[in-house]
């Protein structure tokens, strides 16, 4: 199997981590390969805010996860939290909604994050993406300008070493995916 296929198939979303501190040069390795990504038109929308330092850091995972949001308290135990943002105030913004009722800074996004989290993963770090969380505090507390729209949070650190991956469970490829006709 060529590497890049055996990276992608042994990556998985870990939700316990080692209390070993992520070297900054890691991280800023990991946030390179987002911000080389495709992005539509070349707007490039994504930002990342990176949190690692205390008390911002037990300030994020406590309102991320206060209330309603506590199955996400797991991430507790991560050393970094990358807040996912995008820019909302570029023109590709209205463009795609418009003519395609699609909002292509959240495909960019997505496209900047997977590259940052593969790049992560071939570093020997886990990574979980955190859909589920409490959006009003985490842009109070940040102090999120409007210009910005908070889309997720990524947690990132080395996965503890009881951690093993769990079978993954994927569509067969004809499931999935057809040539020349949609079955």
């Amino acid at each position: 199997m060529k590497k890049f296929l055996k990276l992608c198939e042994q990556r998985f979303s870990v939700r316990k981590y080692a209390s070993r501190k992520v070297p900054r040069k890691l991280i800023l390795q990991c946030l390179e390969a987002a911000r080389i990504a495709p992005s539509a038109e070349n707007f490039q929308p994504w930002r990342y805010m990176v949190v690692d330092e205390e008390p911002l850091l037990t300030g994020l995972k406590n309102a991320a996860t206060n209330t309603i949001y506590f199955l996400t308290r797991w991430a507790h135990t991560a050393p970094v939290i990358i807040v996912l943002l995008a820019r909302t105030d570029l023109a590709v913004r209205f463009i795609g909604p418009v003519f395609k009722g699609l909002d292509y800074y959240l495909l960019d996004l997505g496209i900047g994050t997977e590259q940052l989290v593969l790049e992560a993963a071939d570093l020997g770090l886990g990574t979980c993406w955190i859909g589920w969380f409490n959006v009003g505090a985490v842009e109070k507390l940040l102090k999120i300008p409007k210009k910005y729209k908070l889309i997720g949070l990524l947690t990132l650190g080395y996965p503890d070493k009881n951690l093993k991956a769990h079978e993954k469970r994927r569509k067969k490829m004809e499931e999935i995916a057809w040539f020349n006709e949609i079955k």
